[in-house]
């Protein structure tokens, strides 16, 4: 693993004793217990830990998914705990941009107008949405499968869809979780290169969560959580 000091100029991301309690029945479960971190605008890190160990939830929090029950979450600038419900979709739709395990598409949609998804919920008109889904799918490697159904591709290049629907909305951060789950090693390591370039290209602060290390060693950074704790 290579730490690259000095990444950004600036914190684009920061928890201040954020912690998260579900009630459990009569049973309260500590999921996150006093997490404090900094991520640096472009800065690559992974973030490793057994099941159970809170790594989804904290991705969640940062996301803009789940609220916390105490602390503070800064990022670029706003203050998640304060906003609303409506803000908070703002927020996701312009900031975050999502990677997921199981890919998430809709299976009776083109490759193209999976991508589209987000630009429909911010408004954009339906010549531009086509032009930036053909350019993100470019991005990925994938401009010969704009027509495909999900079930039409491979498990890669499904994920690259994934990805293209990440990135279309232009975030500043993207959050993957377990993005090479459901793949091979061969495809997991293509997904995470095209991850890792647009981290390095476009300075996309980039978040991946997952159970591999050889995923987690291209990261600049690695946080191990054991007990909604980052352990040092």
């Amino acid at each position: 693993m290579v730490h690259r000091e000095g990444k950004g100029e600036r914190s684009i991301i920061q928890l201040k004793s954020v912690s998260k309690i579900y009630k459990m029945g009569k049973e309260n479960l500590t999921v996150l217990d006093g997490i404090n971190l900094d991520i640096e605008e472009g800065e690559f890190v992974a973030i490793m830990g057994p099941s159970g160990s809170g790594k989804s939830t904290l991705a969640n929090v940062i996301g803009g998914l789940d609220k916390v029950n105490s602390g503070t979450i800064l990022v670029d600038g706003q203050e998640l705990n304060k906003l609303n419900d409506k803000k908070l979709s703002e927020y996701r739709n312009k900031k975050i941009g999502f990677v997921f395990q199981a890919f998430n598409l809709i299976p009776t949609f083109t490759a193209q107008e999976n991508v589209m998804l987000p630009l429909i919920l911010m408004g954009v008109s339906s010549k531009m949405r086509k032009q930036k889904a053909y350019d993100c799918l470019k991005i990925v490697g994938l401009e010969n499968r704009v027509t495909h159904k999900p079930n039409e591709l491979s498990g890669g290049e499904r994920q690259r869809v994934s990805i293209a629907r990440a990135l279309v909305n232009e975030p500043k951060i993207i959050i993957a979780d377990e993005p090479t789950g459901n793949l091979d090693s061969k495809k997991s390591a293509e997904i995470i290169s095209i991850l890792k370039k647009l981290n390095s290209n476009s300075k996309i602060t980039l978040i991946v969560i997952t159970h591999d290390p050889n995923v987690a060693h291209e990261a600049d950074r690695i946080l191990n959580m054991q007990d909604g704790k980052i352990s040092r």
